[in-house]
Parts: C-alpha cells; structure tokens; sequence
C-alpha cells in the first residue's frame, strides 16, 4: 500500500477484498471486511466499534475456543445483544471462523460436525436475512496429502452435509502448513464432495509462500471461492512469515 494512501482511501477504492462471493446472490455487494480473530484481547463490542470507526464495512467473529464469541458461550440476551450492536454500527457479518481439522480423530470429528451445527445456527440467528459463511482451514501436514487425501475427501462430505443442513456455506482454505496447500488440492476436494454448500476461501499468502502466481491462482479458484482473506507473506513455504497487507 502507498504510504500516501490513508486507510479510507483504501477502503473506499478496494474491490476485491471482500466475503461471500461465490454464495452470494446477485445483489449482494462486496465488502471490506476485520477478522475479530486478531481482537482476542478486546471486548467485543470495542472491538466492533473500532472497525466501524476505521471504515471497515464487514467483520468477522472467530468461534474458536477461548474467545468471547465461541457459540457455547452466548446466551440467547448476548445474541440478541450482538445484533443489535451490527445492525446499529453498520456493520455486515460477513463471515465466522473456527478452525476446524480433517486430521482429527472419530470424536474429534464427531464433535466437529457439532461446531458446523452450532456455527449455522449461530448465523442465522445472527443476520438472518444474509447468513455469513463459516471459513476453515482442513489440518493435516503438506508431506501427509496423498496418505490422507481420500479420508479427507470423506469427512470433508460430512462437513458439507452438516452445513448444507444448516442452510450455511462452508468456506475451506488451502493452507501453506497443511496438508491440503496447493489450489488443485482445493479443486480436487470440491470434485470428490460435489456439494454446492462447500466452496473455497482464497488467501494468496499461501500461494505466495509457494512461488505461484497471483493471476494463475485467481483463474482457478475465484469461481469456486467464497471467502477472500487479504495479507501479507515473507519467506516461503519452509520459513513462514505472515504480515499485514503491503508489509511483506
């Protein structure tokens, strides 16, 4: 980013940037959005209200454990209190996160589908007009893919089926330290599972790392992708490093 250019700018003029795209409808604009992820520390309602006030127009809840925002810790009053807060800053739930793994154990997995139902229940109540997607990294090791590709395919299916269910769409990312980390990955876990609520996250930085090119993968992935997550990267795939945007 120019240093001359003030964060406003950036937002006002930055297009591709933004959540929910390939699920979205037609009329359903494209945003800038924050990831609360980055503002554990911070009460959540100071948290909203600093993205509102530096310009973003989405945000982000993360529902990992240990956050504020985690489904199991709102009561139904927190709820309705929360999206009072979005409605009354301006502010679009674009999307949550949680990190889920598709290397995990059977009651891992179990206890996984449970976060994808409370996650689509959580949205719904949330902004019901407009359900945010659920983004997620998949686990597992780069050296792992062809040993665990097929049971990742399989309970990649039971993940899709449990969102599908849910009305949601699940959004799921390549990852430079997981085992699925390269966009044919992405593609050929789309093609196994063949559900319309599965669709990609984009995050270049990943790609970055691995010596591939922004153009080529934006050709690939951006009809599947339904989440873009925008950052910085130093380094490459043995020597990571992420960074805000223009730092790397």
């Amino acid at each position: 980013m120019n240093s001359a250019l003030t964060r406003r700018q950036f937002l006002a003029t930055t297009a591709l940037t933004a959540c929910s795209l390939a699920a979205a409808p037609p009329a359903r604009r494209v945003g800038l959005g924050f990831s609360l992820y980055g503002m554990k520390t911070l009460p959540v309602e100071q948290a909203l209200r600093a993205c509102a006030e530096l310009g973003f127009t989405d945000v982000e809840l993360a529902l990992n454990p240990g956050y504020a925002t985690e489904p199991k810790l709102l009561s139904p009053a927190q709820r309705k209190d929360l999206r009072t807060q979005l409605d009354g800053l301006g502010l679009r739930l674009a999307a949550l996160m949680d990190n889920l793994s598709l290397a995990a154990d059977d009651k891992t997995h179990a206890a996984n589908l449970d976060r994808i139902r409370a996650a689509a229940e959580l949205a719904h109540t949330l902004a019901p007009a407009a359900p945010p997607v659920l983004e997620t990294v998949m686990g597992g090791k780069p050296a792992e893919w062809e040993h665990v590709k097929s049971r990742f395919a399989a309970r990649l299916a039971d993940w899709a089926r449990v969102a599908a269910e849910g009305k949601l769409t699940l959004s799921v990312k390549p990852h430079v330290m997981a085992a699925a980390h390269l966009p044919a990955h992405g593609l050929w876990l789309l093609e196994q599972v063949k559900n319309p609520a599965l669709k990609l996250a984009y995050d270049f930085s990943h790609y970055q790392l691995r010596g591939l090119a922004l153009g080529e993968t934006l050709d690939e992935l951006l009809p599947h992708t339904a989440f873009i997550h925008v950052k910085d990267a130093r380094g490459d795939a043995a020597k990571v490093q992420f960074a805000l945007p223009g730092e790397g």
